[in-house]
């Protein structure tokens, strides 16, 4: 069996139907969900992954791409997202997966699908890979594409005291005027996970930049008032 069809199957085992509708609702999603929830979903799915090698980078892509694209449940959407995160392919993650991620972001168009990706997988290729990646962020996030920005601007979330600041408020500042709610949500929680190292420079930033009522209330949340 191959790993696809080993993925729809133990999803399909552990759906609970009565819950789908619940969370397609709660996503706002037009793709059906099947009613895994993420626990289980999780716990299944590391035992397909464990039965079900590949042996090189490209299988390792084909196989997350092929689930993302045939998917027809979001579970099967989540599991390419899980796959392509996988303890064992952890050397894959190469400069070779940028146009992988850029696919599943784009389409994905959604942040349940988008966050993970940002933060996780674009985030950790910017880590290893700088001079190449930092060019890109700067790119995607004065692209068109809300999805793209929101990354660029999410990616840094896990660095803390590695963030590179000039490259924070270069991918923020091309949002900075845009309405959509995505995108402020995105400019708030970039820089409250800043301010967890520094509070001082995202007040200072907050301040001089007379960002968005929502993206102050997200940044300046666990901080005292001032």
């Amino acid at each position: 069996m191959s790993l696809g069809k080993a993925v729809r199957l133990a999803l399909e085992e552990a759906a609970e139907p009565a819950k789908a509708e619940t969370m397609r609702a709660y996503m706002r999603s037009t793709m059906p969900f099947l009613g895994v929830q993420a626990v289980p979903r999780r716990a299944v799915l590391r035992r397909v992954f464990a039965e079900h090698r590949l042996d090189s980078a490209p299988e390792w892509r084909r196989a997350v791409l092929s689930l993302w694209r045939e998917a027809e449940y979001r579970e099967e959407r989540y599991a390419a997202v899980e796959l392509s995160g996988y303890h064992l392919y952890r050397e894959y993650q190469t400069l070779y997966t940028v146009p992988m991620y850029e696919e599943m972001i784009v389409s994905g168009a959604w942040w349940d699908l988008v966050d993970e990706l940002a933060t996780h997988r674009v985030g950790g290729l910017l880590t290893v890979y700088p001079d190449s990646m930092r060019p890109l962020m700067l790119e995607w996030a004065h692209d068109d594409d809300l999805w793209k920005r929101r990354t660029a601007i999410l990616c840094q979330n896990r660095f803390r005291s590695r963030t590179d600041t000039a490259l924070l408020y270069a991918c923020i500042e091309p949002s900075l005027s845009d309405n959509d709610f995505f995108a402020r949500k995105a400019i708030g929680w970039a820089l409250r996970e800043f301010a967890k190292t520094n509070p001082g420079e995202v007040i200072r930033y907050v301040k001089a930049k007379g960002i968005s009522g929502l993206s102050r209330r997200e940044a300046l949340k666990n901080l005292p008032a001032h």
